[in-house]
C-alpha cells in the first residue's frame, strides 16, 4: 500500500489520470441471437415463399431459368465447401454440367439425363487427365462429379415432376392422362405439395425441438437436432401435406385429383422422413468443411444450400413414388 500511494501522486503531479480498465464488451445473450436469427429467417421466407408459389404456377421459361439459377448457386456454394477441405474440383464445367441437366429434363426426358450425367462423369474423367495432378486426381473428379449430381440431377427433377404429365404421356400414352385425371397443372399440386410438407417439417422441427427436445438425434452431426424435434417436424409435415390436399380439392381440384387421399397421408410421412434426412446430409457436409453454414445469400437461412437441403432430396423421392403410384393405378 506505501508504494501505490506515490505512484498515485506521481500520475497527478504529471498532470495525468490513472488508466481505468474498460468493461468487457457485453456478449450478446444467445436467447436474443436466436430471436434474431428467427425475425431474420422469417422475413426471408415471407420474401421467398409467395415468389416460389408465382414461379410453380407460372411454369415455362421462367420455371426453367429459376431452377438453373438455384442449382447454379448451390452448387457454387458445394465446391466452396469441397476448396475448404483442400479439394480442387473443376468447378466451371461442373457449373456447366450442373445448369445443362435441368435444360435438358425440360425439353426431353429422364433417359437424356441419364445418358448427360454419364457423359459429365466420362468428361470429369478425361478433363482430369488434362490436368495431370496425380496426387488429387480422385478427390477432383469425385468432387466435381459430386456437385453436378447433389445438386444439379437432384434438383432437375424439379422439372420433371412439374411437367409430371409429359412424363406419364410417354410412358403410358395419352389415354392414362384421362384415366389418371393428370393434366398440364397437375405438376403445380406436385410440387406446392412436397415444398409444403417439407418446409412445414422443418419448421415444426425447429418449433418442437426449442420446446420438447432433450435427446440429441444425431449429436456428432448435428447437435441442436433432436428426437422430439424430428417427431414434431414429421407431425407437422404431415399436417400441412393434408392441408395443401384439402386445399387443392376445395379451390382447384383439377389440379389434385390424380393424388388420393391415402397416397396423400403416405406420401407426407415419407417426405418429411427424407427431409430430416437431407438437412443431416448437407449438416454432415458443413461439418466436414468445419463452417456453419454453405452461403450468405439468404438472411437467416445462410446459403441456398441451406434452404434447399431437404427439398434436394424430397422432389426426386415425390417422383419416384408418383412413378411407382401411376404404374398401379393404370389399367
Amino acid at each position: 500500500m506505501s508504494e501505490a500511494t506515490p505512484a498515485r501522486g506521481n500520475e497527478r503531479e504529471a498532470g495525468r489520470e490513472p488508466l481505468h480498465p474498460q468493461p468487457p464488451t457485453p456478449i450478446e445473450p444467445k436467447a436474443a441471437k436466436k430471436r434474431g436469427d428467427l425475425r431474420a429467417r422469417l422475413l426471408t421466407a415471407a420474401v421467398l415463399i409467395p415468389a416460389v408459389i408465382y414461379i410453380i404456377v407460372l411454369g415455362g421459361l421462367p420455371y426453367l431459368i429459376t431452377v438453373i439459377v438455384i442449382v447454379l448457386v448451390g452448387q457454387h456454394e458445394i465446391y466452396e465447401l469441397l476448396r475448404d477441405k483442400g479439394a480442387h474440383p473443376s468447378v466451371t464445367f461442373g457449373l456447366i454440367a450442373g445448369g445443362t441437366l435441368p435444360v435438358v429434363a425440360f425439353v426431353g426426358n429422364a433417359s437424356h439425363v441419364t445418358a448427360v450425367l454419364t457423359a459429365t462423369l466420362l468428361a470429369a474423367m478425361v478433363l482430369e487427365l488434362r490436368r495431370q495432378r496425380i496426387n488429387e486426381a480422385m478427390a477432383s473428379i469425385s468432387g466435381t462429379f459430386f456437385g453436378v449430381v447433389y445438386v444439379g440431377w437432384l434438383l432437375s427433377h424439379a422439372i420433371a415432376l412439374r411437367q409430371f404429365d409429359s412424363a406419364v404421356r410417354g410412358r403410358y400414352g395419352e389415354a392414362s392422362l384421362q384415366q389418371l385425371g393428370l393434366n398440364a397443372d397437375s405438376g403445380i399440386f406436385f410440387m406446392i405439395y412436397t415444398l409444403m410438407v417439407v418446409v412445414a417439417c422443418d419448421a415444426g422441427a425447429y418449433f418442437a425441438g426449442r420446446a420438447y427436445g432433450r435427446r440429441r438425434l444425431a449429436p456428432v452431426i448435428s447437435p441442436g437436432k433432436s428426437v422430439e424435434g424430428a417427431i414434431g417436424g414429421v407431425l407437422a409435415g404431415v399436417l400441412c401435406g393434408y392441408v395443401a390436399k384439402g386445399g387443392f380439392d376445395l379451390f382447384w381440384p383439377h389440379m389434385s385429383r390424380s393424388l388420393d387421399w391415402g397416397a396423400a397421408l403416405g406420401f407426407a410421412v415419407i417426405l418429411s422422413i427424407v427431409g430430416i434426412v437431407g438437412d443431416l446430409v448437407e449438416s454432415l457436409l458443413k461439418r466436414d468443411a468445419q463452417v456453419k453454414d454453405a452461403g450468405r445469400l439468404l438472411p437467416g437461412m445462410g446459403g441456398v444450400l441451406d434452404r434447399i437441403d431437404s427439398p434436394l432430396l424430397a422432389i426426386p423421392v415425390m417422383y419416384y413414388m408418383m412413378i411407382f403410384y401411376v404404374f398401379l393405378k393404370v389399367d
